[in-house]
């Protein structure tokens, strides 16, 4: 059994995530080495009781090579934690997905993304306001992150769409059971022109606990989220939820006052989410200045870098609009790590630089 196949087996087994698989490794190097362990010493991990070790052992390697062999089928790629393809956004949270399911392509400029995000029972008013923000972002060279359910969320990925933008979709299912079943040809059409994700295997089928995992991931791979239109008790708010507690942005739409699908995102403004009017609104707080996707795609500098000399230029010079690392920059420069870090407080400072959770950073 490989490394990939064993994170593979792992994910297959419900209840295993990224926080007990970091426990699991804590006590057995290699993820492979978890299933040649006996049933009594996975017990004594903490968090993994005697069900999830009799499951864990119990798992036969067919299983494994039948879920590779469907998303082969399918062509549907598998990104381990583990692989450089793995977005940095989403990886740097806490519970990021073992395994992510790819319809189509991520790419690293989907870094600089936003989700819009809001009611499947939405008014005339949140459905145009979703495709008006998602096409404004989408056109200023932002991916529009949704998750695919229906009303606002399939809205926004079709605004970026028509726009000729990047949209990537999160399930929460397996590809096996496309929900809602109507967006199946969405779907075909956002994995040509972004993505389609899921951390759920091939055959999960669309369960409501399903849901709330899948908000987290969306809102992990953002810088930021826009909730368009909410009721109370809304899916939309718990992905606010997950944004805040990932040190995402939160921005709302306001709604009118006795519009039941208002109630969430009224209620998110007065919690200190950012009201937004315009495009602009959403651009100043992230402090993003993106003139196109394509000054984006290759890696054209936004900023006139020229005004910085010494380090500080040349230290900017080395960012882009793809997150780096402390550790990355060290090796880029030949910098040492406090340097870099001094460095980096004072373009932060000067907003030539920001920096995105799990300690990366982006030239603004």
């Amino acid at each position: 059994m490989t490394r990939s196949e064993a994170l593979i087996g792992l994910n297959l087994i419900g209840g295993i995530g990224s926080i007990r698989l970091r426990k699991l490794l804590d006590c057995f190097r290699q993820p492979e080495d978890i299933f040649n362990a006996p049933q009594e010493k996975l017990c004594t991990v903490l968090g993994i009781g005697n069900s999830l070790a009799a499951d864990i052992c119990g798992l036969d390697k067919r299983g494994i090579e039948q879920e590779i062999f469907l998303a082969k089928e399918r062509n549907i790629k598998i990104v381990t934690l583990e692989d450089k393809e793995y977005p940095l956004n989403l990886k740097y949270t806490f519970d990021p997905p073992i395994i992510l399911y790819v319809k189509g392509e991520i790419k690293e400029y989907d870094a600089l993304s936003i989700a819009v995000v809001g009611s499947r029972r939405a008014s005339f008013y949140g459905l145009s306001c979703a495709e008006r923000f998602a096409g404004d972002l989408s056109r200023r060279g932002l991916t529009i992150l949704s998750g695919m359910a229906r009303g606002i969320d399939s809205l926004a990925h079709r605004a970026a769409l028509k726009h000729g933008g990047r949209t990537i979709a999160v399930m929460g299912s397996g590809f096996n059971h496309i929900y809602p079943p109507e967006n199946r040809e969405l779907i075909d059409e956002i994995s040509r022109n972004g993505a389609v994700i899921s951390e759920f295997p091939m055959d999960a089928k669309p369960l409501r606990q399903n849901f709330p995992r899948r908000n987290r991931v969306i809102s992990g791979l953002a810088l930021g989220v826009l909730v368009v239109e909410a009721a109370q008790n809304s899916g939309a708010l718990i992905t606010a939820d997950f944004a805040l507690e990932q040190g995402r942005d939160v921005f709302a739409l306001p709604g009118k006052v006795d519009s039941y699908t208002s109630f969430g995102t009224n209620d998110l403004i007065k919690q200190g989410a950012k009201l937004v009017s315009c495009c602009e609104d959403i651009f100043e707080e992230l402090n993003l200045n993106i003139p196109g996707k394509y000054r984006i795609e290759y890696g054209q500098p936004v900023h006139n870098n020229n005004i910085l000399e010494g380090k500080e230029g040349f230290l900017c010079r080395l960012l882009s609009a793809v997150p780096s690392s402390i550790d990355d920059i060290a090796e880029k420069s030949g910098m040492n790590i406090p340097n870099i870090s001094n460095i980096l407080f004072h373009l932060e400072i000067k907003k030539m630089v920001r920096q995105l959770p799990g300690k990366q950073f982006v030239r603004t």
